[in-house]
């Protein structure tokens, strides 16, 4: 094992400790609050409003939402938590020298390894009730999240980056998820949508995630060929110019703190 493996594990335990030692439930905190939410808006939309899917109308609103919601939390919590490590971490900056771009890698690392492990209890517990889950996302699906992992680690660095000069980033960025979230398809359906509007979903490369998991798990319609296209491609982007921003502004960080 490298030094830099070690300190990049190092950093994946201090990420896990200080988000959630010493609260109440400890790390089970991690599956306790995304199921809350989730059976908040299960109970809004599935029993209030009645929703369906439009594709499957076999398939329950409850499992369909799941496929997608886990998915995202650990992509909006990796990018969130982005926007503070860079300053929780000044008094390493500039004093001791270390490859601190592992600093959001190991933030996107942790979100997706605690909401990788609801995610795998979500779809055991499905499993488990019967619903009915295509082996096929046994496959498809690590390639899938292996995307919009590359998706969320170029945008943690940007926003990492940024966050030292601009420190109004953390809020900005909140504002701009909740944006995302809404314009991802995953309370709704490209079949919901009036048809001139449904080309711009592919616009936004995490429809294609939803759709393929979905896909892969409910056996529901494929995400289009622009789709997978565009999301590849904005993964790469992504992923080229945040790495390149961080390791471009990283030596001007210890100016800023």
């Amino acid at each position: 094992m490298t030094p830099r493996c070690d300190l990049f594990r190092h950093f994946v335990r201090q990420e896990l400790k200080r988000r959630y030692l010493g609260t109440l439930g400890s790390a089970a905190w991690a599956l306790i609050h995304p199921l809350v939410q989730f059976a908040v808006y299960a109970t809004v939309f599935a029993v209030i409003f009645a929703a369906r899917v439009p594709e499957r109308p076999e398939v329950p609103f409850g499992a369909w939402l799941a496929i997608a919601l886990w998915p995202w939390f650990a992509f909006s919590e990796a990018i969130s938590r982005a926007a503070a490590i860079v300053p929780e971490h000044a008094a390493l900056i500039g004093k001791v020298a270390l490859p601190i771009e592992l600093l959001p890698l190991a933030v996107v690392a942790a979100s997706f390894f605690l909401h990788g492990l609801g995610y795998s209890v979500v779809l055991l517990a499905l499993a488990v009730m019967g619903y009915p889950l295509s082996p096929w996302g046994l496959l498809l699906a690590p390639a899938l999240l292996a995307v919009l992992f590359a998706l969320a680690l170029g945008v943690a660095l940007a926003v990492a980056a940024l966050s030292v000069f601009l420190r109004d980033v953390a809020q900005i960025t909140a504002q701009l998820l909740m944006l995302a979230f809404f314009l991802t398809p995953i309370f709704y359906s490209r079949e919901m949508l009036p048809e001139p509007w449904r080309p711009m979903l592919d616009l936004n490369p995490l429809t294609a995630v939803v759709e393929g998991l979905r896909y892969a798990w409910l056996d529901t319609p494929p995400p289009t060929a622009q789709g997978i296209a565009l999301a590849l491609a904005y993964a790469a982007s992504f992923l080229f110019g945040g790495w390149w921003l961080f390791r471009r502004t990283a030596g001007h960080f210890h100016d800023y703190l």
